[in-house]
C-alpha cells in the first residue's frame, strides 16, 4: 500500500529543469536509498516530500495523518541557542531519548552553544534530536556525514531495526547495502526504482541499460528500413501509406537513451625525490589530551594511508602535521624538497559566490597536462560533470555536493604529488567518488586520507592507522582487513591466557631440558640446512614486500601477500629460534671435545 505519491511532478531551477514528469510511490516498510549526480534534486525530492517546497507541477499525495521528520544536510539553528535549549524540551518521554542519542553521537556539553560546535559536531546535534521526535517517515540528508566508525554502525543497527519508512540520500555504499531495501536513482528528470539493496542495483541498473540500449540497437534498424521504403515509394509513387508514415515519424521522435556522464580525470606523474613526509617522535596534546605521543613514521613513495578512529580523537590534527600546517608540541616532520602537497580541508572554505566557476578553475591553472596532452580550463571542468551552462554561472548557484566537486576539482589539478585529503567523501556523490576511486588508484603520488566511508577505504588505501585507547595502532590493507585483523587481536581473556601459558610450558621445556652432547641423525642434517633454509624465507619475505608494493592498490591480492608474509615470518622465526638452539648445541659439543 503507498503511504506517499509522487505523481507526474516537474521542477526547474532557473534554466535547469530537476524533475520532467517523474513519478514513485513510497510503500510501508520502504527503506529507500537516493542516489543520483550532485544536482540531480536528491535534497529538492527530500525538501518537496517533507513539505518544505512544492513542484512546479504535479503533485505530492501522503497518506492522512502521516507524520514526517526531516534531517537536513545543513541544519540551521536560532542565534544562540546551547544544545540543552534547542534539542531538550522539558517532556521526559522525549527527553530521554534525545539525551540518549547524544551520548551515542558523541555530544556530552549540553551548555555549550550550537554557534560554538564544529560543523560536525551541530549536524551530530540535530540527528540525535531528529530520530527522538515522533514520525512514521524519516527523511534523512546525508546521514553518515561526521559519523565515526562506531556511530555508523549504531545508525545501521537503529535504521534496520525501525519499522516505518525511511527515505535517505548517502553516498555511504556498504551502509546502503545493509539498510536500504530500495534504490531510487534520480537521473536526467526521471526517477528509476529497484527493489534492492545498493549492490543488487548495480546488478540491476547494468540490466536495465543493456536493455535499453538493445531496444535502441532496434529502433535504428527498423528506422533505417522505414527510410528506405519511404524512398522507394517517393519513386514509386505519389501517395504513401499513411499509416507507415506515421509510424516513421513516431520513430524518427522517440528518444535514444542518454548515458550518464561520468567523471574522468587522468593522473599525470609528478617528479618526487627519496625525500617523501618524515615524522621524528612526533608529539602533539591539546590541553590535557594527547592527540599523538612520540609517534615516528616514513611515508614510503606511492604509499595510500587511511587514519581512522573515533571523532575528536586527532585524525585531522594528524595529516594536518604531515602538510606542514600544524606544528607538533615535540619532535619533528620533515618533508622532502621535491613534494607538493594538495591538501583537501574538511569542509571547503567559503568560495567567492559572484565568481563564475569556469574563473575559478582558471585562478588555479589555465590549461592542465594529461595523459592525453593538454586540455583547457572548460574540457576539465566538462569531465568533471560541470556542463557549458554550468560553467558561466555563479558559484553561488551550485548545490552543495556541486560546491564539494568542484573544490576536489580545483585539489587535483594543483599538480600535488601528494595528495592529503580529509573526509573526501563529504557530500560527494557516488558517481563521482567511482571515478575519484580509479583516479586515485592510478595516481602515482601519496595519498593520505582520513575517512570513515569504509567502502572507500577498502577500494584506495593498502595500510590503516587506526587510533586505539591513545595510540595509533597499524594495519595492512584496507577497512575490511583491518576489521578481520582487529578482530583476531581482541581474542577473549581466556584464550590469551592459555596461549601465555603454552609460551611459558615450552620456555620451560627448553630451559629443563636436559643437554644432548652428541647431535642426532635428523638434528645434524638439520644443523647443516638451516641457514640456507634462513636465507630462502629472507629472501622470500623480501620478494613478498617487492610483491606488495606492486599490488598496493589490489586489497583482494594484497590480503593475500599479507597473509603468505605473516606464514613465512611466523616460520621464519620458528628456524631462528631452531637454529640459536642448535648453534648453543653445537658449541657445547666442541668445548666438550676440547674438553
Amino acid at each position: 500500500m503507498n503511504v506517499i505519491n509522487i505523481e507526474h511532478i516537474s521542477k526547474i531551477f532557473g534554466e535547469k529543469q530537476i524533475f520532467d514528469d517523474a513519478s514513485f510511490g513510497v510503500q510501508e516498510g520502504d527503506k529507500i536509498g537516493i542516489i543520483g549526480i550532485n544536482g540531480t534534486g536528491k535534497t529538492t525530492l527530500l525538501k518537496m516530500v517533507a513539505g518544505l517546497e512544492d513542484p512546479d507541477e504535479g503533485q505530492i499525495v501522503r497518506q492522512n495523518g502521516i507524520r514526517t521528520a526531516y534531517l537536513a544536510q545543513n541544519p540551521e539553528f536560532p542565534e544562540g541557542a546551547t544544545v540543552q535549549s534547542w534539542a531538550l524540551s522539558d517532556d521526559p518521554q522525549t527527553d530521554w531519548k534525545v539525551q540518549s542519542n547524544l551520548t551515542k553521537l558523541g555530544i556530552t556539553e549540553y551548555d555549550a552553544r550550537l554557534d560554538e560546535l564544529s560543523g560536525g559536531q551541530r549536524r551530530r546535534a540535530a540527528l540525535a534530536k531528529t530520530l527522538a521526535s515522533d514520525f512514521d517517515v524519516l527523511l534523512l540528508d546525508e546521514p553518515t556525514n561526521h559519523l565515526d566508525e562506531e556511530m555508523i554502525a549504531w545508525l545501521e543497527e537503529y535504521l534496520k531495526s525501525y519499522r516505518g519508512i525511511v527515505l535517505m540520500v548517502t553516498h555511504d555504499r556498504y551502509f546502503l547495502d545493509k539498510v536500504s531495501n530500495r534504490i531510487l536513482e534520480i537521473s536526467r528528470g526521471k526517477m528509476f526504482s529497484y527493489e534492492a539493496n545498493y549492490s543488487r542495483f548495480l546488478e540491476l541498473k547494468a540490466q536495465r541499460e543493456e536493455m535499453e540500449l538493445a531496444s535502441e540497437r532496434k529502433r535504428q534498424s527498423i528506422l533505417r528500413m522505414e527510410l528506405e521504403w519511404a524512398k522507394r515509394g517517393c519513386r514509386a509513387r505519389s501517395t504513401k501509406q499513411k499509416a507507415r508514415l506515421e509510424r516513421l515519424e513516431a520513430l524518427k521522435g522517440r528518444r535514444a537513451p542518454v548515458q550518464d556522464a561520468a567523471v574522468e580525470m587522468d593522473s599525470v606523474e609528478m617528479r618526487m625525490g627519496k625525500k617523501t613526509i618524515e615524522l621524528h617522535h612526533v608529539s602533539k596534546s591539546y590541553g590535557n589530551k594527547k592527540i599523538v605521543e612520540d609517534f615516528d613514521y616514513i611515508v614510503l613513495r606511492g604509499q595510500r594511508l587511511g587514519i581512522i578512529g573515533p571523532n575528536g580523537c586527532g585524525k585531522s590534527t594528524l595529516i594536518r602535521m604531515m602538510a606542514g600546517l600544524a606544528e607538533p608540541d615535540a619532535g619533528s616532520v620533515e618533508i622532502g624538497e621535491t613534494i607538493r602537497i594538495g591538501y583537501l580541508a574538511q569542509e571547503e572554505p567559503d568560495l567567492d559566490s559572484d565568481r563564475r566557476v569556469i574563473d575559478y578553475i582558471r585562478d588555479i591553472a589555465e590549461y592542465v597536462t594529461t595523459k592525453d596532452g593538454k586540455i583547457s580550463a572548460s574540457q576539465l571542468l566538462e569531465r568533471f560533470l560541470f556542463t557549458p551552462d554550468m560553467q558561466y554561472t555563479p558559484v553561488s548557484k551550485l548545490s552543495g555536493g556541486e560546491k564539494r566537486r568542484l573544490y576536489l576539482l580545483s585539489i587535483l589539478i594543483g599538480g600535488a604529488n601528494v595528495l592529503i585529503l580529509d573526509e573526501p567523501s563529504n557530500n560527494v556523490d557516488i558517481p563521482t567518488l567511482t571515478i575519484l576511486e580509479d583516479y586515485l588508484n592510478s595516481f602515482v603520488g601519496i595519498v593520505i586520507t582520513v575517512s570513515h566511508d569504509r567502502y572507500f577505504l577498502d577500494n584506495v588505501v593498502d595500510r590503516i592507522f587506526a587510533f586505539e585507547d591513545g595510540h595509533l595502532q597499524q594495519y595492512e590493507g584496507g577497512y575490511t582487513d583491518y576489521l578481520e585483523a582487529k578482530k583476531q587481536r581482541e581474542v577473549p581473556a581466556r584464550t590469551q591466557a592459555a596461549v601465555i601459558q603454552e609460551k611459558k610450558s615450552a620456555k620451560d621445556w627448553k630451559q629443563s631440558r636436559p643437554v644432548n652432547l652428541k647431535f642426532s641423525y635428523k638434528e645434524q642434517r638439520e644443523f647443516e640446512t638451516i641457514d640456507d633454509e634462513i636465507a630462502a624465507l629472507e629472501e622470500k619475505i623480501a620478494k613478498l614486500d617487492s610483491e606488495m608494493m606492486a599490488n598496493a592498490t589490489n586489497s583482494m591480492k594484497l590480503s593475500e601477500i599479507t597473509a603468505e608474509k605473516e606464514l613465512a615470518e611466523q616460520e621464519l622465526e620458528e628456524k631462528m629460534e631452531r637454529w640459536v638452539y642448535l648453534n648453543d648445541l653445537a658449541e657445547k659439543i666442541e668445548a666438550q671435545k676440547k674438553g
